[in-house]
C-alpha cells in the first residue's frame, strides 16, 4: 500500500534473527515481499529505512563493493532460474566463486559436483543439462565455498516433483553436513516443513509460525 507521499511500502515492521546452522523458510502469497526480503538480507537491495546485520556486519553502513566482498566470502545463493553462466561448463561454473577469491578451485569443484551426482557432466554447458541437473550445479556452486549462510529463492520452483525432491534432499544434506545457515523462500509447504522455523509474510508484515518439533 502506498502512503500519502506515493511511496510504496513493500515490507514494514519486519524483525527476526537467523541462528547459526538454522534452516528458516519464508513463505507467503505472491507479492507479499518474500523475494524482496531475501534481497535485503543479502544486501542486494537497499531499504529506505531499517538495518540488516549479516555475520555481525551492518550491511548498509558498507558501500556496495564492501557488501560484495562480504557476500563473496560468506554467502551462497541458489535461484529458481539457476543463473549459471552459459559460456562456462558445469565445472567452470562451480570453480568460479573460488577463483574470485583466488583460492584453489578445480579439485574442490570436481569433488562437489561428484557430491551432487554430476561427475559425468563436468564438461557439459548449461544448455545441454536438464533443469534438475542445472539446479544441482547451482547447489554445487553455492556450497563449494562452504558459505556461512545460503539464500535460496524458490529453489525447486522450476522443477518437476522428482527433480524437486532430489534437489531438496541434496540441499538439506549439504546444509547439515556443512553447518550452513539456510534461508529459503518457497511456496511449497513440504519444503517449508523441512525447516526448523517458518516465517510467513502477509501484506509485507511478518507472522512467525511456531518452531517445528525436532
Amino acid at each position: 500500500m502506498a502512503d500519502s507521499s506515493g511511496v510504496l511500502d513493500i515490507l514494514s515492521m519486519v524483525s527476526f534473527t537467523v541462528g547459526k546452522g538454522e534452516a528458516v523458510a519464508i513463505t507467503g502469497s505472491s507479492g507479499s515481499g518474500k523475494s524482496t526480503l531475501l534481497g535485503l538480507m543479502a544486501g542486494l537491495d537497499v531499504p529506505s529505512s531499517g538495518s540488516v546485520r549479516l555475520l555481525g556486519h551492518d550491511l548498509f553502513s558498507l558501500d556496495e563493493e564492501s557488501r560484495a566482498k562480504l557476500r563473496a566470502q560468506y554467502v551462497g545463493f541458489v535461484f529458481q532460474a539457476f543463473h549459471l553462466l552459459p559460456n562456462l561448463t558445469a565445472l567452470e561454473n562451480v570453480m568460479l566463486p573460488l577463483e574470485l577469491r583466488a583460492e584453489p578451485a578445480k579439485e574442490a569443484a570436481r569433488a562437489m559436483l561428484q557430491r551432487v551426482g554430476l561427475e559425468n557432466r563436468l564438461n557439459h554447458y548449461p544448455r545441454t543439462l536438464s533443469g534438475g541437473e542445472q539446479q544441482r550445479v547451482s547447489l554445487a556452486r553455492a556450497f563449494v565455498q562452504e558459505p556461512a549462510i545460503l539464500f535460496a529463492d524458490e529453489p525447486t520452483g522450476s522443477l518437476d516433483e522428482h527433480n524437486g525432491r532430489v534437489v531438496t534432499d541434496l540441499m538439506f544434506g549439504l546444509h547439515e553436513e556443512h553447518g550452513t545457515s539456510l534461508v529459503l523462500v518457497t511456496h511449497d509447504p513440504q519444503l517449508a516443513a523441512r525447516c526448523s522455523r517458518e516465517l510467513r509474510l502477509t501484506g509485507g508484515r511478518l507472522v512467525e509460525v511456531s518452531a517445528r518439533a525436532a
